[in-house]
């Protein structure tokens, strides 16, 4: 992709969806802002927060998902630009931030690679991620690149990019991904889904096929966001079973969609829980998942764990 024709107008945002919905309900219009109210930093006496899900883009491309997101999902709070959101969550006492991207079509993934790179060696707080589409050629040396210029894992959507997890494209990821002892974060739960994808998702993703994944993939450390919404009960179950499975609470606590995850999901193995937020494209205060998060007492060393050392020990190996 040459970066000086900006991203196409379909690109699609990571949470381009209207709710979960019941199956055969009728989907509305993008759904409403909260307007709650908002912390002006971290509660005093917190351990370190590792916010492990935010997204970076070059500005074009962040416009691009908001113009999409204003259409189809709900309205943006926080329509700020790299910088800006790095500014915004280290002073409000974020420790570090796990920066995530993907691309949509074959040709942009060195461009994004390239842009995250020089994020990382900008502001050494942010653990950044690369992607790749898969099946496009050089999918595997576009890793070594990114790997070799410091990012720590990669960042794929099935939604966005139209896969099934356990797709024959796939293997060279992870296999690359395992060589090299990078984790992977992988948006294959099924929701929030939107009728405004390129794909039917619900016929993509499911846990069935990550479980392959995990099976055929055993050194593949790999992490799925938003708890697996919303096969919540069937991710409790992977976790009991595999080793090389992670989860992150992305918009799943908020309270913003109307399904809620089991209080087991967070406790069959919180050592695997990871906090994300989706930050900075949100509907609500920046701080409402944490907040919801603390709300359930889950222990100061589960907490310490959920909020950060698990994400250090996934993405650092420390």
């Amino acid at each position: 992709m040459d970066p000086s024709e900006g991203p196409s107008e379909q690109i699609p945002a990571c949470l381009g969806a209207t709710g979960w919905l019941a199956p055969g309900e009728a989907r509305g219009p993008p759904l409403p802002a909260l307007e709650d109210e908002e912390g002006p930093r971290l509660p005093e006496g917190l351990p370190p927060v590792v916010d492990a899900h935010v997204h970076l883009f070059p500005d074009r491309v962040f416009e691009a998902i908001w113009r999409w997101f204003d259409r189809y999902g709900w309205p943006i709070r926080y329509k700020l630009h790299t910088p800006q959101v790095l500014s915004f969550l280290l002073s409000r006492g974020v420790h570090r931030v796990v920066a995530l991207h993907y691309a949509h079509k074959p040709g942009m993934a060195r461009f994004l690679n390239t842009y995250m790179a020089e994020v990382v060696r900008a502001e050494p707080r942010v653990l950044g991620l690369a992607t790749v589409l898969p099946g496009e050629a050089g999918a595997e040396d576009i890793l070594a690149e990114a790997f070799a210029a410091g990012l720590k894992g990669v960042k794929l959507h099935c939604h966005v990019q139209c896969f099934a997890p356990d797709a024959p494209a796939l293997h060279e990821v992870y296999a690359a991904c395992a060589r090299a002892k990078k984790p992977l974060v992988l948006h294959a739960g099924r929701e929030p889904s939107s009728p405004h994808y390129a794909c039917d998702v619900h016929a993509l993703c499911s846990a069935e096929r990550v479980e392959r994944v995990l099976q055929d993939h055993p050194d593949l450390r790999l992490c799925i966001p938003h708890l697996g919404a919303d096969e919540f009960d069937a991710y409790a179950r992977l976790l009991e079973r595999h080793d090389n499975l992670w989860l992150d609470t992305t918009m799943a606590l908020a309270g913003y969609f109307p399904t809620t995850p089991p209080r087991r999901l967070l406790e069959v193995r919180p050592e695997r829980i990871l906090y994300g937020t989706d930050f900075p494209n949100l509907p609500y205060a920046w701080d409402r998942e944490l907040r919801r998060l603390l709300e359930l007492r889950l222990g100061d060393e589960v907490e310490a764990g959920i909020l950060g050392q698990n994400a250090l020990h996934l993405f650092e190996g420390c």
